[in-house]
């Protein structure tokens, strides 16, 4: 038994598609697109929603039980980094549902944008660091990300702003 090659005609006739069927596959993939946007968009609103009751019910425990049991700077100072972290993840969540607004509209992502969110992230966890026991090449790997991204958002900005000749 001889194995034939096929004709290059008859591979790329079925491999080619008319402009209607590109069409509908073009369709078919941006109807997609949306479905999965929509559906990102609704299940980050509903994860940012669980997170502002749940930091509510627990900013109103902490105030019940906690409130007077703080007697000195360095709790106080945990409570409210606690607090803070909270709201900077919320904060978080919003920029994350601004990209893929932006992304949504204009089919972009915005650099800006995912600086932003990288900024806060690194700047909540910097908020929770426990500076008196970490090594100082962890600090000061951090402290190279905080300016990294801080140099890339002035850049950024920098660049989509007009000249100013």
């Amino acid at each position: 038994m001889t194995l034939q090659p096929s004709h290059s005609t008859d591979a790329s006739a079925r491999s080619s598609s008319t402009p209607q069927e590109q069409k509908l596959t073009a369709q078919v993939t941006k109807g997609f697109e949306k479905c999965v946007l929509v559906a990102a968009q609704i299940l980050l609103m509903a994860v940012i929603l669980a997170m502002v009751v749940q930091l509510w019910l627990m900013f109103g425990s902490a105030i019940a039980s906690q409130l007077s049991s703080i007697d000195s700077v360095p709790e106080l100072m945990k409570s409210v980094q606690t607090a803070f972290s909270g709201v900077l993840l919320i904060i978080l969540g919003l920029e994350l549902m601004e990209t893929l607004r932006v992304y949504f509209k204009s089919h972009r992502i915005r650099l800006e944008t995912i600086l932003a969110v990288a900024i806060i992230a690194v700047g909540r966890h910097v908020i929770n660091l426990d500076v008196e026991h970490m090594a100082g090449s962890s600090l000061f790997g951090i402290a190279a990300i905080v300016l990294a991204l801080a140099g890339g958002f002035v850049l950024v900005r920098y660049k989509a702003s007009p000249s100013r000749d």
